[in-house]
Formats: C-alpha cells, structure tokens, sequence
C-alpha cells in the first residue's frame, strides 16, 4: 500500500496549491490530483450537490488505488467530508481556514477571512469560529467571482485587481492585522495581496498545515513510501489543462478528462 498514490481533488485548479506543499514535503511519494474545473467553483452550490461531486471525485481516486484522499477544498471539506470518512475505509486529510492561529495571534483584534459562500455559510466553519474568534472581530467576504477568473486564466487581470480592492476595503477599514484564505484557489493570490494590504497584515493559508497532517497519517498507519526512486505525478482536469499547466509552472503534463 505504501507505494500507492496521494489522491488530491477540489473543484478546480486551486488545491495545486495544497499539491504543491505536499510534493515539496513528500517528495518520493506518488500522487494524482484530480480538478472538477468544469464545476468550479463549489462555493455557490448546495449541500446535495457539493457531496454528489465530492463522492464522485472520490470514487474516481478510489479507482486509481488511492492510498489516502485529501480534499483539497474548504468547501467540500466543511460540508462534506465526516460523510465521506464514514462511507469510505481510507483516511481523509481536509482542509478549512486557519481562523485559530489569527484569532490568536491577532495584536489589532481585527482579522479578516475572505472565502466562498459555501465555507462561509458551513456548520463547520461557524462551530470554529464560535470556537476561537468569539473576542474578535471578524470581517468576513465572500469571494465572488475569484475562482472563476483563475479558472479561466485571469489571474493577474484588471478585473482581478478590482475585485480584490473592493473585497479588502472594509477590512482594511477595520484595521485588520491577519487575512485567512479560506479557498485553495486563494494562495495564487497573495502576490497581488500584498501589494494591495497595509504592509502589517499578515496572510496566513492552509497549505502547510494539510501537508504536514498528511505526513501525519501516513506515518501513523505506516504508509510512507520509503522508495527514494522518481515519483508518478499525475493530473487530471476536465477543464483546460493549459490553466493547471501554466499554475502549476514546470514539468508536468496535464491531461484532460471527460468527467
């Protein structure tokens, strides 16, 4: 089993984000990451419908001889993943918005958590919330709009930057001193957020944090690969590979799925 792969999906290219942390952490292990971009983004659909896409791109990695599956999705994870860890006899990594570590952190008593609908609006992101931000005050924004021009390539557009102005206006005005990123497409961000934030605010994402319990897991049921030999990294998207390709800047072929 240990030489099985990783299995990664989210609901678009977003979690090679997450992929790339994992990589850079377990280089020798295989992996396959799988995005559902033509149903991105997940943060405006129902609860049904995130967990009939969630089940299905398990299923898919299930197929491929996934040892382990992280969800790469904060929207899938807060909805949908304690179904999957009953329904499915492998481990599952999620992930969700580092709401703690800001809460704790913060010096202004102000942090700002810019996310989907679907995270947002989650049984689980408000029992954490309640949890560690009850004394703070916490800005909260939907990120309409982002995840789709990602998805499509405009990244770095104009309206990329007018959208992230108007989303971060009320939280600068609030003086916030921590962002949460509370969707996987969010970290290809931060370049444009750090020049568009006061210079004192601090962006903190998941990434790490999922690669390291991911590490985690597999020591605990013993399936590290071991094997120093060259990896099988595989991706699968059944959107335009040339938008995973151009992300996930380097060697690696994206290929397209009917899925």
């Amino acid at each position: 089993m240990s030489k099985q792969p990783i299995g990664i999906f989210d609901s678009g290219v977003g979690g090679t984000s997450i992929w790339k942390e994992i990589h850079a952490l377990l280089p020798h292990e295989n992996t396959i990451y799988l995005a559902d971009s033509l149903n991105a983004p997940y943060g405006h659909k129902g609860k049904k419908t995130i967990t009939e896409l969630s089940v299905k791109n398990t299923e898919y990695l299930l197929e491929k001889g996934c040892k382990i599956i992280v969800v790469a999705c904060n929207t899938a994870t807060t909805n949908v993943i304690n179904l999957l860890r009953t329904q499915y006899n492998i481990p599952f990594i999620g992930i969700e918005p580092a709401i703690k570590p800001a809460a704790l952190q913060t010096q202004t008593n102000a942090i700002g958590i810019l996310a989907t609908k679907g995270t947002l609006s989650s049984k689980l992101f408000h029992k954490t919330s309640k949890l560690f931000a009850k004394d703070v005050t916490v800005i909260e924004q939907i990120g309409n709009g982002i995840v789709e021009l990602i998805e499509n390539g405009q990244l770095y557009s104009e309206n990329m930057q007018l959208l992230l102005k108007q989303y971060l206006k009320p939280m600068i005005a609030a003086n916030i001193d921590y962002l949460v990123l509370g969707c996987t497409h969010y970290p290809y961000l931060i370049p444009i957020l750090t020049k568009l934030l006061p210079k004192h605010v601090k962006i903190i994402d998941s990434g790490q944090a999922v690669a390291k319990q991911t590490k985690t897991v597999l020591k605990h049921k013993q399936l590290l690969n071991l094997s120093s030999t060259k990896p099988k990294l595989q991706f699968f998207t059944n959107g335009n590979p040339k938008t995973m390709e151009t992300l996930l800047n380097g060697p690696y072929s994206v290929k397209h799925l009917d899925f």
